[in-house]
């Protein structure tokens, strides 16, 4: 059968090269101009999705008011229906879909932070939302002002203490416009791609599938001499996150897992991360007006 739709396939295309000049419908490099794409765009947003093409649609709505900026989607769901849901509405030439079956955070983020061209990078969840962008300016104009400032959180920031062969999060003291933190988790996310590309290089696919490899991240980068911070973006939610929804008991098998695989990575650094925190903020609040 597939060597019979092939054959037509030839024939059909051959008649198409032949009758070319016929044809309404012809490219052209003025077409391809018109879509207005960005080779270099300052911020590339990129969401992971499983299942949720509605709330996504809702997200890229807001996204697409802002110039300089791309968005890509990972559909990592299950249900194909979604997929074309998103085909169908992701049409803009800074606009991208990619596709893959359950496999989740680590591999699909690390996969497409190579492909994103933004100086910042910001890595949502499909069950994000905000009221408008100033989440965006706030993340850029920290990263300008702080030129070893890696990776920026705006949902959680935590200080981790280790102990009893696990990771325990611990809320930091003071929150100013940004903090510094040993942690941050998604989302969102920023990344700023530069630093990424000369001393992180990828997410550590031994965490994979997820759990505990944005920690990880994070605490590379401190060991690297970067700086990992938190601030406010003023993020809400949508809904119940597809991760959450559909993997509950895989969720707390990952948990179990990459926490201990993190407590043995990291414990004999965990004192040198804390004052490598300690002292960043310490630089900061003397900054700071009285």
């Amino acid at each position: 059968m597939a060597s019979f739709k092939l054959f037509f396939e030839r024939i059909k295309l051959a008649v198409q090269k032949r009758t070319r000049t016929k044809q309404k419908q012809q490219k052209s490099y003025e077409s391809w101009a018109a879509k207005g794409y960005d080779n270099a765009p300052e911020v590339s947003v990129i969401i992971q999705s499983h299942n949720k093409s509605v709330q996504v649609e809702h997200i890229v709505n807001k996204l697409r008011k802002r110039q300089s900026l791309e968005i890509i989607v990972v559909d990592d769901g299950s249900d194909f229906k979604h997929a074309q849901a998103l085909a169908k509405f992701l049409i803009g030439a800074n606009e991208f879909l990619l596709r893959s079956n359950d496999l989740y955070e680590n591999i699909m983020y690390d996969r497409t932070l190579r492909m994103a061209n933004g100086k910042y990078i910001a890595l949502l969840q499909d069950d994000d939302d905000f009221d408008n962008l100033g989440w965006i300016d706030d993340a850029i104009g920290l990263f300008r002002k702080y030129p070893s400032l890696a990776i920026l959180g705006g949902k959680d920031g935590m200080d981790v203490v280790f102990e009893n062969e696990k990771v325990k999060n611990v809320p930091p003291k003071d929150r100013q416009s940004i903090t510094f933190v040993a942690v941050v988790n998604r989302a969102p996310m920023w990344i700023r791609k530069d630093l990424y590309e000369q001393k992180l290089h990828h997410i550590d696919f031994a965490f994979a599938p997820f759990q505990y490899d944005d920690y990880e991240l994070c605490l590379r980068a401190w060991l690297n001499g970067l700086q990992v911070g938190w601030y406010h973006a003023h993020f809400k939610s949508l809904s119940v996150g597809g991760m959450r929804l559909w993997n509950g008991l895989f969720s707390r098998q990952q948990y179990e897992r990459n926490g201990k695989r993190l407590y043995d990575l990291y414990k004999a650094q965990a004192t040198l991360i804390g004052q490598l925190v300690e002292d960043a903020n310490s630089h900061l609040y003397s900054k700071q007006p009285q």
